[in-house]
């Protein structure tokens, strides 16, 4: 007795559209039909829906995913493909990741701003300052970033 698509869906948080939708895109090869034609997944189905997740999650178009998980069903002889697969995606996260640290940096040197111009009464104390972000800046360090009368 396995589990349908609602039961992994509220197991998983992966709604049954997105279920059906993967299926349908050729990403659950390893999911059994029970007698009726309906979607039949086991225990070890929901290893493979964890590494599509992540894999999705981060970015890898559903192309790549399908043909990862094809190399996985023909076995051994594909080995190095899938780790090629894995290397590769790698590369996209961490540039991912780079480029969020960026949003990250931008957004606390709004916040940064905006708490510096409620202490101080006025946005225009920036203006006086010449204050502007650019890349890379730490807003513990950078000098440019302290205004002298919030010191």
């Amino acid at each position: 007795m396995g589990y349908t698509v609602s039961e992994v869906a509220e197991m998983t948080g992966i709604s049954a559209h997105t279920l059906r939708y993967y299926d349908k895109q050729g990403l659950l090869p390893f999911v059994d039909r029970n007698k009726v034609g309906n979607r039949d997944f086991k225990d070890s189905d929901f290893e493979w829906l964890g590494v599509i997740t992540c894999l999705k999650k981060s970015g890898m178009p559903v192309k790549k995913i399908r043909q990862y998980i094809e190399w996985s069903m023909e076995g051994d002889a594909t080995l190095n493909e899938r780790l090629e697969v894995f290397e590769n995606h790698k590369k996209v996260v961490i540039e991912k990741i780079a480029e969020m640290q960026n949003y990250l940096e931008k957004i606390d040197f709004k916040i940064w701003f905006y708490q510096t111009a409620i202490e101080s009464g006025t946005a225009a104390i920036h203006a006086q300052n010449n204050c502007v972000f650019t890349e890379g800046m730490n807003l513990s360090t950078d000098p440019n970033l302290h205004t002298p009368e919030l010191q």
